[in-house]
């Protein structure tokens, strides 16, 4: 029985006398002891400054030094340092400094995305440094106060955006704003929802899919080498005049209300501003007025031959990009055309009369609005969608050999085919909705589109005779091959698109 005193339970153990500090410390402090006992001489058997160990250890230990006999001056001498072995207690942790207020550099929004998040560095373009420039121009304008203006024109949100001296540079187009996009602020496709539903949006296209369908038209045309769509790419823009809704306007000014008077806590946020929206950016393009301006002319007042030519290799530019896309929304209303002629100025170049002798004069057209584009099928619902330009005089003429020459080799090797195909994938896939199923549809109704316009090509036919040529899909084929080299009848199914839609123009 227990009669008194200290609890056994916690009575210091006496080690036996002439025993080692090994033996008399408990087994978990055996391997510390082991590498203090490398890191220091063997003569010194102190231990290391700011090792703290348990009591009955460190009593131990120092009666084992005192049979030692060592001298004071040897026991309070630090031990020489050995490499790799710190001796000192580590660093106190630097004083942090009072808080100052925050900069005005600090106030401002976050525009660029940080790296780590979803948009990453996103607005990098280095194999293309001149649209890097004007995208960075713009940053810089809307951190200077410089807002992109909302263009009235259109059933979208749509912004011109401008440079820190105010001259426009660019057509931004948010995602989030889109006629069918749920931010869009204006009303027109709401009151076509709510009035109505049945007709509601394009059954062909995927919604909300429009900046998308903007660079994959640039990507289109750079590829063949057409140039009449401006420079577009998907970007991330915020500003204040972009239409957001009132919960995020409200967390911003929240977090900019804690930045300024909470600063420890406000430099904490990830952003401080509104956040960035994605969208496409199309550079703009000067000198530029609707086609339906200048076709009006054309009509009252023939061109000179040379005028003529040019008009009608850039109008056949104009349908191989239409035709490939299948645009379902190209209007004589959304495609300009640019007439210059240096000889003359811009009073003169209004007269009724066109010059007769004018090597130097030249046209050019700009394919903008391509965001309605890309379907997964043809149209077969209400609405054909047809190409307006269809109707024109230059649709009755055949295509040029300049044409022939510059796309029929392209579109005739199906490897070319599908390196574009992958290069849209490429582009599409970053889309958060993306869907590969429908992006493999979306590719089936283009590869139809490329085969009848290469067919259209060899047979010397004219854009109006192409638009009334059968519609095809070409289907990859399940049992086709997957290498790099492919061909149609090897990779790829051919059906014919019968079904009509209920109104049809041709």
């Amino acid at each position: 029985m227990y009669s008194g005193g200290e609890h056994p339970a916690i009575l210091t153990p006496r080690p036996p006398t002439g025993a080692t500090a090994g033996a008399r410390t408990p087994q978990h402090m055996e391997p510390q002891r082991e590498s203090t006992r490398r890191a220091i001489p063997q003569n010194t058997q102190t231990r290391a400054r700011g090792h703290r160990g348990p009591p009955h250890s460190r009593a131990g230990r120092h009666r084992n030094t005192e049979s030692t006999g060592p001298s004071p001056a040897r026991i309070a001498a630090p031990p020489p340092r050995q490499e790799g072995q710190r001796l000192a207690p580590p660093p106190e942790s630097p004083t942090i400094p009072e808080e100052q207020p925050a900069t005005t550099q600090q106030r401002r929004p976050s525009l660029r995305p940080t790296p780590g998040t979803h948009t990453g560095d996103f607005n990098h373009f280095p194999e293309d440094p001149l649209f890097a420039d004007v995208i960075q121009r713009a940053e810089q304008a809307i951190e200077s106060g410089v807002c992109p203006e909302r263009i009235s024109q259109g059933s979208s949100g749509s912004y011109f955006v401008k440079d820190s001296k105010g001259k426009i540079i660019g057509v931004f187009k948010p995602k989030s704003e889109e006629p069918y996009g749920h931010l869009n602020p204006k009303w027109t496709k709401y009151f076509h929802k709510l009035c109505c539903p049945c007709c509601f949006g394009r059954g062909c296209l995927l919604p909300n899919q429009g900046y998308l369908s903007e660079a994959a038209a640039s990507l289109v045309d750079t590829k063949l080498g057409l140039g009449v769509v401006p420079k577009t790419k998907v970007v991330y823009l915020a500003s204040e005049t972009f239409h957001y809704s009132a919960i995020d306007r409200a967390k911003s000014r929240g977090k900019k209300y804690a930045l300024e008077k909470v600063p420890k806590v406000g430099r904490r946020f990830h952003r401080v501003g509104l956040p960035p929206k994605v969208g496409s950016f199309q550079l703009f393009v000067e000198g530029y007025r609707e086609a339906d301006n200048w076709l009006r002319r054309f009509e009252a007042e023939p061109l000179p031959e040379n005028t003529r030519k040019q008009l009608q290799s850039q109008f056949e530019r104009l349908v191989v990009l239409d035709y490939i896309i299948r645009n379902t929304d190209r209007g004589n209303d959304n495609w300009l055309i640019k007439y210059e002629n240096p000889g003359e100025g811009r009073e003169q170049q209004k007269e009724a009369e066109w010059p007769e002798n004018s090597p130097d004069c030249s046209i050019k057209i700009a394919a903008i609005d391509n965001g309605l584009a890309f379907p997964f099928k043809h149209p077969d619902e209400w609405r054909a969608y047809p190409f307006h330009w269809a109707w024109l005089p230059q649709a009755k003429v055949a295509f040029s050999q300049e044409t022939r020459e510059l796309v029929l080799s392209r579109l005739s090797d199906m490897n070319f085919v599908q390196d574009l195909c992958e290069d849209l994938y490429e582009l599409f896939k970053a889309d958060k909705g993306f869907d590969k199923t429908m992006f493999e549809r979306q590719m089936s109704v283009m590869r139809g589109q490329v085969l009848n316009l290469t067919q259209a090509l060899k047979d010397g036919k004219s854009p109006i005779q192409l638009v009334q040529m059968p519609r095809v899909v070409v289907e990859r084929s399940r049992s086709g091959g997957q290498g790099r080299v492919v061909t149609l009848g090897n990779a790829f199914t051919q059906t014919f698109h019968c079904k009509r839609p209920f109104f049809s123009s041709w």
